[in-house]
């Protein structure tokens, strides 16, 4: 088999790596919202312990943190985990999750 033919450098690098960066491109975009939307729902706690509404313990917000950073980790590895398996070595897909990830 040829390995400079354009079918297959298309096939076993193009395309993974054009997957890996969209689908990096698109968590980092979804990390962004996500961290957004838990801060303001943080402020938005802070408001209500200051009017007595609720009480928040600093132990139980830096555990709710730490599960939810594990959550990210883990989603993140399985998102790579899932690239590298597209072709034989894997490369060309976590390189583009990177890259994606770097852009977005």
């Amino acid at each position: 088999e040829d390995f400079f033919s354009s079918a297959f450098l298309f096939n076993n690098v193009g395309a993974p790596f054009v997957i890996g960066m969209a689908v990096g491109y698109f968590a980092k975009k979804m990390l962004r919202i996500t961290l957004f939307v838990s801060g303001a729902a943080i402020v938005l706690l802070f408001v209500a312990e200051y009017y007595g509404i609720v009480n928040i313990s600093n132990a139980d917000l830096q555990n709710a943190a730490s599960s939810a950073t594990d959550a990210a980790k883990s989603s993140g590895d399985f998102l790579v985990h899932r690239l590298s398996s597209i072709t034989s070595k894997g490369v060309s897909g976590v390189a583009g999750f990177f890259a994606g990830f770097k852009f977005g």
